[in-house]
């Protein structure tokens, strides 16, 4: 069935009356603003490849999007959720039997909980006579995009599925969104007590069953340890050796758990470009949490008036900021950059052949620096964007330009004329 809205009256004079409207319809956001893009990237990918996969953390919309798929699916559709223990074992017992015969879209979620079923899929996607094509659904890449990308190579296409983004909300709730994050529950929760209440579930359901789940032995408590460490260590530099210490445990546990939260989509790992421009750079990756309610409520937040008076602040802003950039943008080819003397670079995208650069400043007037005029210089950028909250964009330099967040959208990497 599909999603309809019901018709309200919307005062758009009143302060909030949107969001309220909003709150009034649904606690889906997904139903009220349908993620288009991304639907017709879905619907488009499936036209092409027998197998499509979004790959997201748990709750982030992933289910709603596949049952939006379904719903405009011209043909037969059905899902399958690896959750349902009949499910589950009909799959682990007959799995071609209930596959190979399908028609139309076959959608199957959590497909993390049954890695077999990729050495199933293949022969099925091979066979001239198949009638459907396989919408998977996974919420844990640590070794899924490795095992799919073996066993079906050359047969399906990944699609990534992050929190609500600033451009499907609208800017006048950037800073609802910068608090609560992108979870469309957490950022539609109907007061700040009920978004605390949910943020303990989403954590604790994580740690107890979600990490469990995926064959870690490692106990929810360091995992729930390192995580809230992880939150004070939020955009900067990797470095294992300090967290190693503080949690009284081995470099290698430590990268073992960083590599575990980066593959359940709760962290980014932002690598660091380096080439011989003979300069000593900095090797190590970055850390962000990619969702910015997560990373608050960690810290100890509970409401928005206490986020500019927290020291995490501006590494705050450059995780919101980072992230809805690299929504637009892609997190392909993706850097950041700084060298053992302090020339820094938040963000260095690598597009059409050229290098771009960006800084994330919560600020109301952004400035240069001389920072800033290195890394142009040390990289050969074609341009550098200071993303910062306001609303105005203006030049600084003619390589340098202060820019709304709102407007990261708007960008088009295109060399700029001599």
């Amino acid at each position: 069935m599909g999603h309809v809205a019901r018709q309200r009256t919307l005062d758009t004079t009143e302060s909030g009356a949107l969001l309220l409207n909003i709150l009034l319809l649904t606690i889906d956001m997904q139903r009220y603003i349908p993620r288009l893009n991304l639907l017709t990237a879905v619907s488009g990918h499936l036209q092409e490849a027998s197998v499509v996969a979004l790959l997201g953390a748990r709750q982030v919309g992933k289910t709603t999007l596949a049952r939006q798929t379904a719903d405009t699916w011209p043909g037969q559709s059905r899902i399958l959720d690896l959750e349902v223990p009949a499910v589950r074992e009909a799959l682990t017992q007959t799995p071609i039997a209930l596959l190979r015969g399908s028609d139309g879209l076959v959608v199957v979620d959590e497909v993390q909980r049954l890695p077999a079923l990729f050495e199933v899929l293949r022969p099925i996607c091979d066979d001239p006579d198949r009638r459907a094509v396989f919408l998977l659904l996974g919420s844990a890449s640590l070794d899924l995009i490795k095992r799919v990308s073996e066993t079906l190579a050359g047969r399906i296409l990944f699609v990534d599925i992050s929190g609500l983004s600033l451009f499907e909300v609208g800017v006048e709730h950037q800073q609802r969104l910068w608090m609560r994050g992108g979870f469309p529950r957490a950022f539609l929760a109907s007061s700040s007590q009920e978004w605390v209440q949910w943020m303990q579930s989403f954590t604790q359901t994580f740690l107890e069953r979600d990490v469990p789940g995926l064959g870690s032995r490692v106990s929810p408590a360091v995992i729930g340890r390192f995580w809230r460490m992880l939150a004070h260590y939020h955009g900067q530099v990797w470095n294992a050796s300090e967290l190693a210490r503080s949690m009284d445990v081995s470099v290698t546990a430590v990268n073992r758990y960083r590599d575990l939260l980066a593959g359940t989509f709760m962290i980014r790992v932002l690598p660091p470009w380096f080439e011989n421009l003979g300069k000593r750079l900095v090797k190590s990756p970055k850390v962000y949490l990619r969702d910015t309610g997560v990373l608050h409520f960690l810290l100890g937040m509970e409401d928005a008036d206490e986020l500019p008076m927290h020291p995490r602040y501006g590494a705050s802003w450059e995780g919101f900021a980072l992230e809805q950039t690299l929504v637009v943008h892609g997190a392909r080819e993706a850097y950041f950059y700084a060298t053992l003397r302090g020339a820094e670079l938040d963000l260095l995208l690598l597009r059409r052949g050229r290098r771009w650069g960006f800084e994330f400043k919560c600020t109301d007037a952004p400035r240069t620096t001389k920072a800033m005029h290195i890394a142009i210089d040390d990289l050969g950028l074609e341009h550098l964007w200071i993303v910062y909250p306001g609303d105005l964009r203006y030049p600084l330099t003619d390589r340098i330009t202060a820019l709304p967040l709102v407007e990261v959208n708007e960008i088009e990497f295109r060399p700029c004329p001599p």
